[in-house]
């Protein structure tokens, strides 16, 4: 076993930060648990009318798992040292982060064009569940596009290196996360209903 208090004050420094953003990860799973679990006991009531998920929801999954490929494709290049690599593809994950973004408005918009509101006349309890996870769940997106602004330049200002990655590997940890969470709730909205 690694006795902690050996080990370098960067390492230590590193291995901290590490753990407070898994505390951060666990914090933000149990708000997601709390509202899918509010999804599932309403779910229950008279007044429920099961409301279908527009398929912009399904495309913009395919543009958020690619963007996860392309941040792990700039982790490899930031270990082999290729910071113009590493640069391109923070910058594209970036941008296809954004079209996630887009793609989710879209999708917001084909709800309303179905007559599905969040509030008043047109709103019901299954179209605002969805609309609260969505916006709860573009809230964590915008917050992990901020870090992949700040990652993006100090890739694209050379200020990573093979030895030098933490903050690159903080904001991939924080993405890669929002990434599998989003791909959770969309299989939880479109096939919840046959589980629970």
């Amino acid at each position: 076993m690694i006795d902690i208090t050996q080990l370098p004050v960067k390492e230590k420094i590193a291995r901290s930060k590490k753990q407070m953003m898994w505390f951060a990860i666990m914090s933000l799973l149990m708000m997601f648990a709390g509202l899918t679990s509010a999804y599932i006991i309403s779910s229950s009531r008279r007044d429920w009318v099961e409301v279908e998920l527009p398929s912009e929801f399904f495309y913009s999954t395919g543009v958020i798992v690619l963007s996860s490929l392309t941040l792990f494709l700039a982790k490899k290049s930031l270990k082999n040292n290729n910071l113009s690599g590493a640069s391109l593809m923070t910058a594209i994950t970036f941008l296809l982060g954004t079209i996630f973004v887009v793609m989710q408005f879209y999708g917001f918009n084909s709800l309303t064009d179905a007559g599905i509101f969040f509030t008043g006349k047109g709103s019901s309890v299954a179209g605002s569940f969805i609309y609260i996870i969505v916006m709860a769940h573009l809230a964590h997106i915008v917050a992990g596009l901020i870090s992949l602004t700040i990652i993006t330049f100090k890739a694209v200002t050379k200020r990573y290196s093979r030895n030098n990655m933490l903050g690159f590997e903080l904001g991939a940890i924080f993405w890669h996360f929002v990434d599998v969470l989003w791909i959770f709730l969309l299989l939880f909205l479109a096939f919840g209903k046959y589980i629970f």
